[in-house]
């Protein structure tokens, strides 16, 4: 069975998938497009091969193992006319983005940023304007695997962790749980909002003047989903207007960032890359999906994070 792979695994990690019965192609994910070599190819696993790589032409794929957690760079509609498997990488960055969801709550809390600009001016200069996050609220928009993650350690400091999710169902870690319809009243209450919940129409700019305007004044905002769920315009006009007391960003509307973007220049803004899912671990993790879900296909068991296509997620 033939399956193409855009990661460089080494030589004992393909060997493995090889031994499997796989006929296995590695090809650098953004050098792949359609050719002879790979026309019959059975499975496929990548990142975002889809804009480059006109899938339709491949007669014969049947199963698509994402690298990643997100599904919005996939042509859903034409997998689920194919009847094609769709599986993502659920739970393979939980981890270091949760660790990161941490850190950059306390930065902004303990105004990390303010001591290292005074370091590189070497001020000797004590700032009494700190908080605790110790009794207070931290929300997550959305409760998946992440969420999970990062409820787990923020409660820790002795917070209270709301989520939300689409039926306002109890989750593991959390205090409550709302329905996504009672966003208002569950962001009334947090002084920090995590956005953490997969990005869908449905979920397109749900973060909005309106929501924000429901928040706490002060109120911090974390984003490690993905920039569409935040009306960045909205989000900009509540920073400068101090209803937001800080953000930390880890994805916008346009990677990379412009330039121009005031989001750059704000003070209370910490901005990474698209950076937070990034671990000595990660690669590790990767494979363990790519290799258990290669075993079960060839096999014909069930698949692990198997997508449900009717859902988008």
């Amino acid at each position: 069975m033939k399956a193409l792979i855009t990661e460089k695994f080494d030589e004992e990690k393909l060997n493995k998938l090889r031994s499997l019965g796989y006929d296995i192609i590695v090809e650098k994910e953004d050098d792949v497009k359609f050719s002879e070599n790979i026309k019959d190819i059975e499975v496929l696993s990548c990142f975002a091969v889809f804009q480059s790589l006109d899938i339709s032409l491949l007669k014969n794929l049947k199963f698509i193992q994402l690298f990643s957690a997100g599904i919005n760079q996939v042509p859903l509609d034409l997998i689920r006319d194919r009847g094609i498997l769709l599986a993502n990488n659920r739970g393979g960055y939980s981890i270091p983005i949760s660790e990161w969801i941490v850190l950059k709550i306390l930065e902004m809390v303990k105004k990390s940023r303010e001591f290292y600009e005074n370091q590189h001016k070497k001020e000797w200069k004590v700032n009494t304007r700190l908080s605790e996050i110790y009794g207070k609220t931290i929300g997550f928009i959305g409760t998946g695997d992440i969420a999970k993650e990062g409820a787990k350690r923020i409660k820790s400091f002795g917070t209270t962790v709301l989520g939300l999710n689409t039926t306002g169902r109890d989750v593991e870690h959390f205090d409550k749980c709302y329905k996504t319809e009672n966003i208002k009243e569950m962001v009334s209450m947090c002084d920090v909002v995590v956005v953490s919940m997969p990005y869908t129409d449905k979920t397109y700019h749900l973060i909005n003047k309106d929501v924000i305007g429901s928040m706490k004044d002060g109120v911090y905002i974390v984003n490690i989903s993905r920039g569409n769920i935040i009306n960045e315009q909205d989000l900009i006009l509540g920073l400068k207007e101090g209803k937001i007391g800080g953000a930390a960003l880890d994805v916008f509307e346009e990677e990379p960032l412009k330039k121009e973007s005031p989001l750059w220049d704000m003070k209370n803004v910490i901005i990474t890359p698209h950076n937070s899912w990034v671990s000595e671990m990660v690669k590790e993790r990767r494979f363990y999906i790519v290799y258990e879900n290669f075993k079960r296909y060839i096999s014909g068991e069930k698949i692990i994070n198997l997508v449900d296509l009717n859902k988008g997620y």
